[in-house]
């Protein structure tokens, strides 16, 4: 018998991972991602972007379900309260990432995790047993496909389709052939590229939409008999092969059961591209270690890994509230002239003359450290030039949210409840009861409607 692939020890680990096998610590992780998956979802609410996949979905779907809209407080079938779900979580840019993969894993797990626990009555601990083998699984395939896949495609849609396969595989109770033949019918599917960023199109919530209904339907086609390559990722036409250039498939399996990386996973602070955030902590400091304000800086310049560069770099003016949110000089200006980077900050000044002004102040130079760090670490480094001739320096090495900076409980739920209440998706009170439930959701014997 040959020797399995490290994608095969994968679908295996993600098809036979047991609650108990899971240390407590990444239990309550794992809850603590649900919840501040959930605000990010309800941020959604109201956003044109996915509102049109949210028609199109409703118009393919029962008039009532099992699975839980959430923006719309209403029952669908698991695959449109997946889609739509997925796509409003990924709207707000503050939900989770992973940075050594540079991967969104909620938005593509818990929408059809959630989705179709509900539709199969499973209980509070099977919903957190299927999103750690998501977690698991994505955040392992977006490591292995490398940087060099990330400069082009955007891996929320791409190893989004495996993440959101185990889940859902899990949830069915797929065996490790069945899991593997998920993994293989969702890796064919995998797609999202980051031209859409340039024209500032509506991509990247389709990207997750898209993500999660073909995991989605990869597990439920598996458990029916239906074949995929079962060595998609490896393979010599597989992901790696057509996606990237740098792939390392020991990243696979490294690991598996003892290097829990749920528990890597970081909690995004500001309401913009990750990839903004180091240096967003690093100017925050300079300006209050050394009482600045706007007015005194004359420029910033911005030391940053390639990534950046490539993400960021193509956004040179910004037409709108989303693409605003990955323009490395419209992030620091709001850091400097308001004070902070959030929803409301984005919505009400990102089109300010005073934004635009700073702007064209801000720079962004690629630092040897910091790019030899990424993605593992992601160094915040600012120099900031002041009107008076001075140049300060600053650095973060973990930016908030980060493991080992992370957010407290009632850090994530005021978290939470900002997020669910800006655009109405949810009352503080309903906010903070929900915040209860999903703290104990370990010992609910069905996953119900969370919001009724």
């Amino acid at each position: 018998m040959s020797t399995p692939s490290n994608g095969m020890r994968l679908a295996a680990f993600a098809a036979e991972l047991k609650f108990d096998d899971i240390p407590a610590p990444v239990q309550r992780r794992t809850e603590d991602l649900l919840l501040d998956w959930i605000g990010s979802t309800l941020a959604g609410k109201g956003a044109r972007p996915v509102e049109s996949i949210a028609r199109f979905w409703l118009a393919q779907g029962p008039a009532d379900g099992p699975s839980e809209v959430l923006i719309h407080r209403r029952g669908s079938s698991p695959v449109v309260a997946a889609a739509i779900n997925a796509a409003a979580s990924h709207l707000a840019e503050q939900d989770d990432v992973h940075n050594g993969s540079v991967f969104h894993p909620a938005a593509v797990v818990f929408a059809p995790a959630l989705a179709v626990a509900q539709a199969l009555q499973r209980s509070g601990r099977e919903l957190l047993t299927a999103a750690v083998a998501g977690y698991e699984a994505g955040i392992r395939v977006g490591e292995f496909l490398g940087r060099s896949h990330y400069k082009v495609f955007h891996t929320t849609g791409t190893a989004g389709t495996l993440a959101a396969a185990a889940a859902v595989g899990h949830l069915l109770r797929l065996d490790a052939e069945q899991m593997q033949h998920a993994f293989g019918s969702a890796g064919t599917q995998s797609a999202g590229l980051w031209e859409f960023l340039r024209e500032a199109a509506d991509s990247k919530q389709l990207h997750c939409a898209h993500a999660a209904v073909s995991g989605l339907s990869a597990a439920y086609l598996a458990a029916d008999g239906f074949t995929g390559a079962r060595d998609i990722l490896e393979g010599a036409r597989g992901l790696a092969a057509g996606m990237s250039r740098d792939a390392d498939p020991s990243r696979l399996s490294d690991g598996l059961g003892t290097r829990w990386v749920t528990a890597e996973t970081s909690f995004k602070f500001h309401a913009s591209c990750r990839h903004t955030h180091p240096a967003a902590d690093a100017l925050q400091r300079a300006m209050l270690e050394h009482k600045l304000a706007a007015s005194d800086i004359a420029g910033v310049t911005a030391h940053v890994h390639q990534g950046a560069i490539d993400v960021l770099g193509p956004v040179t003016d910004p037409q709108t509230v989303h693409q605003s949110k990955f323009s490395m000089g419209t992030v620091l200006a709001m850091v400097a002239l308001q004070g902070r980077a959030g929803l409301a900050e984005f919505d009400a000044h990102h089109g300010d003359a005073a934004v635009a002004a700073f702007r064209e102040r801000v720079r962004m130079v690629l630092d040897p450290e910091v790019d030899a760090a990424y993605p593992a670490r992601w160094i915040g480094k600012v120099s900031v030039h002041t009107r008076d001739g001075r140049e300060l320096r600053a650095r973060v090495d973990e930016p908030k949210g980060d493991p080992g900076n992370t957010l407290s409980r009632a850090e994530l739920e005021d978290k939470a409840i900002g997020l669910a209440t800006y655009h109405g998706g949810a009352s503080e009170a309903e906010m903070r009861a929900l915040a209860q439930r999903v703290w104990s959701i370990a010992g609910a014997a069905r996953v119900t409607r969370l919001l009724g």
